[in-house]
């Protein structure tokens, strides 16, 4: 695992995982929307961001938690590893919520400079349409891909109980 994507609705835990995993693989992780998102919810133009995605992929490792389509192809293509957090409607809303109220007034670390949380109904309707709308898009793109470890977790606790595993093989003898 040394190039990873990880996918997965709104409220997932994306941007957590991708942390997580650059903490127990020691890999340089990047968050897409950190890079999307300039002051104040202002949208990167698409040259530029596509430039600055092409400069992480030509790193010898990476983890970049996002789904972004226009770009997503390029970055599967390089990938050795995709997980794909695939859980259900509710858990995403709920999630999106509770980050609404932590993070009221306030950017996350996850997220461009000066985009203080928010939810506005586009975006509702985006995270409750997404297992319908874009999920099996997704699977279907993941599914084809050869030469690359697809993980799809169903639940937190699949997630956990992964994440448990991958460090107690990759902690070395010295570790405590």
């Amino acid at each position: 695992m040394k190039r990873i994507v990880i996918l997965g609705g709104s409220g997932a835990g994306k941007s957590t995982l991708a942390k997580q995993l650059g903490s127990i693989l020691h890999i340089p992780f990047y968050h897409l929307d950190a890079l999307h998102w300039q002051p104040g919810w202002k949208p990167l133009n698409k040259d530029d961001f596509i430039k600055k995605q092409e400069e992480i992929l030509q790193q010898e490792s990476w983890i970049i938690d996002g789904n972004y389509s226009g770009t997503m192809d390029k970055r599967l293509e390089l990938a050795d590893t995709v997980i794909f957090l695939h859980y259900r409607t509710i858990l995403y809303l709920y999630r999106i919520t509770k980050r609404r109220i932590q993070y009221h007034n306030k950017t996350r670390p996850d997220m461009g400079k000066d985009c203080p949380e928010k939810i506005d109904w586009e975006f509702f309707q985006w995270v409750k349409n997404f297992n319908k709308e874009k999920a099996p898009a997704l699977r279907k793109k993941i599914a084809k891909l050869e030469n690359t470890n697809v993980l799809v977790f169903r639940s937190p606790k699949e997630l956990n109980t992964f994440l448990m595993k991958l460090e107690k093989t990759t902690k070395k003898p010295n570790d405590s």
